[in-house]
């Protein structure tokens, strides 16, 4: 159990500083709203623009900073109550706590050290979408994502164990 522990402060700690350490790059070496292409073939479906996020993803609720601070520190609250209680085969959870609340615990942190959410990472699709966003959005998609993964692996692996239990119709072998 203690090394399952270890496991969720080094991601929660690795993320959050891979988070800080490029979003202080990003402000002391661009103004707020410019852009650099660091690969240039890349461009204009990735680039880096500097970009200060008072709000929520994509910009909504620009006025509501503080609530979101509120929900993060939540959030990471409700991940580690719940952590111990991942079971044993469920590693990719484990993971996936940590990069959820290592992202979340880096939008916070910049939202006290700098009044916004600091968003450099730009995706585009000429006339279709443009997002700005930074590491510690993407760690909690990604670990959104893992978690809806294992959830799903682990029934299908609980229904080929017992289908008769989970509903299935034994007829259906047929």
């Amino acid at each position: 159990m203690r090394r399952r522990w270890i496991l969720l402060f080094v991601i929660i700690a690795g993320m959050l500083a891979v988070d800080q350490v490029t979003k202080w790059l990003v402000v002391h070496n661009l103004i707020p709203y410019e852009t650099v292409r660091p690969i240039p073939a890349l461009a204009p479906f990735f680039q880096l623009t500097y970009i200060e996020n008072t709000g929520s993803a994509f910009g909504f609720l620009p006025q509501a900073g503080d609530l979101f601070l509120i929900i993060a520190v939540v959030v990471v609250a409700a991940m580690i109550y719940f952590y111990p209680r991942v079971p044993a085969n469920g590693r990719i959870t484990r993971i996936a706590i940590g990069l959820i609340s290592g992202g979340a615990l880096g939008n916070a942190l910049d939202r006290l050290q700098y009044g916004h959410v600091v968003d450099f990472i730009h995706y585009q699709v000429p006339g279709l979408i443009s997002n700005v966003s930074n590491l510690a959005d993407h760690a909690i998609v990604i670990g959104v994502i893992l978690i809806f993964i294992e959830s799903w692996l682990h029934d299908r692996q609980a229904k080929a164990a017992h289908p008769v239990a989970l509903g299935a119709d034994p007829r259906d072998d047929r």
